[in-house]
């Protein structure tokens, strides 16, 4: 799971869809990605192995000599690792300028089929779902918005090596990046989590399949988030955040548990504004860091609805840009940051929060 990382903002219409079309959108679906995967391995096979450069080896050797891991093992796996130069080129920034909209952002992953989808999974998951709701204290809807979000479903969990895409990242991180050093030394940490991993579970490093920045499973776990957050919730005594459901359900609720989600509290508020008293600046300067009172957000001209007057937190402006529209807005409290934990971007929240209600929404009208 990718949560520091940018999400892509695809232009996908949600329509109806007729029911003799509904086959041939899967079909079409599982087609696309067995393409995706054929062309990864092509680029895979054809690419240089790091077993050829010394930074590559030392950072092995220092691996193993600081977890106490097999030296052998680990240069076999940093080694055998290749570089991709998609995965590079996908982590560059989009251009300065591109205006960002929510409504766009929002086509991308609230549609008829994720929504059905969500039903089946819900349905299909109902006691995990409840039981981590009763113990993590994070509502069904916002776990299921992730899981939505992230691989409708475990559906696109990625066709990515693992261990190709993060050493991509550790070694070959684009230098153009305005925080090149930082990521470079951020995916170094995910690639000694993920061997580190590997090596303890007596797994092959060769093997995990992921997203280009390697993210991992149902949830799109990152290494270091599945070493520290992950959990055997169906009892079967291993973690398999690909294929048991329970797992990824559990394993994100209790990630949102570590993170600070407060139960019962909700994400959002209504908001509106009194052009008479209005500071917006001020109220955006914290960007998506609640930071503002009730009676501070007030003063500076943000009404709230009777709902966001009774709250006890504080609070942060969310400003979501509709291109050349209007932006929407609402009073975002602790529990929406802690969905940006997961992704620091306040279009991801809302899509999670947004993709949750509407699945809630269709089971009340009968899985339809």
């Amino acid at each position: 799971m990718f949560k520091l990382l940018l999400t892509a903002a695809f232009v996908i219409v949600t329509a109806a869809h007729p029911v003799s079309a509904k086959p041939q959108k899967k079909l079409a679906k599982k087609t696309s990605a067995r393409s995706e995967a054929t062309r990864t391995e092509a680029a895979r096979r054809n690419a240089v192995p790091y077993a050829t450069r010394q930074e590559a080896m030392a950072f092995a050797d220092d691996l193993a000599a600081r977890r106490d891991l097999d030296p052998a093992w680990v240069r076999r796996a940093v080694g055998e690792a290749r570089f991709l130069p998609t995965v590079a080129r996908l982590m560059q920034p989009a251009p300065a300028g591109t205006p960002k909209n929510w409504r766009v952002y929002r086509s991308r992953f609230i549609d008829p089929i994720r929504v059905a989808a969500g039903v089946k999974f819900w349905q299909g998951n109902r006691e995990a779902l409840q039981r981590a709701e009763n113990e993590f204290g994070v509502p069904a809807e916002i776990v299921v918005g992730i899981i939505g979000v992230e691989t409708i479903y475990g559906q696109q969990m990625g066709s990515f090596r693992v261990v190709d895409a993060l050493s991509t990242l550790a070694f070959d991180f684009p230098q153009s990046h305005p925080r090149a050093a930082e990521r470079t030394a951020y995916f170094r940490g995910e690639l000694e989590h993920f061997l580190t991993t590997q090596r303890r579970l007596g797994a092959d490093p060769l093997e995990p399949l992921g997203s280009f920045a390697g993210a991992m499973g149902m949830p799109q776990f990152m290494p270091s988030s599945w070493a520290r957050w992950a959990v055997d919730y169906d009892g079967n005594g291993k973690v398999d955040l690909a294929s048991s459901p329970a797992d990824a359900i559990g394993s994100v609720a209790n990630y949102f548990k570590g993170y600070g989600w407060q139960p019962g509290q909700p994400t959002h508020y209504p908001v509106s504004f009194d052009p008479a008293r209005l500071d917006k600046e001020a109220l955006l300067a914290p960007d998506i860091l609640p930071s503002f009172s009730v009676a501070s957000f007030a003063a500076k001209g943000a009404v709230l609805a009777p709902e966001g007057q009774q709250h006890k937190g504080p609070l942060a402006l969310i400003e979501l840009q509709n291109g050349g529209d209007e932006p929407t807005y609402v009073a975002g409290t602790e529990n929406f940051y802690v969905i940006t934990r997961y992704n620091w971007s306040s279009y991801y929240a809302m899509a999670v929060i947004d993709l949750g209600r509407e699945v809630r929404a269709a089971m009340e009208r009968g899985g339809s």
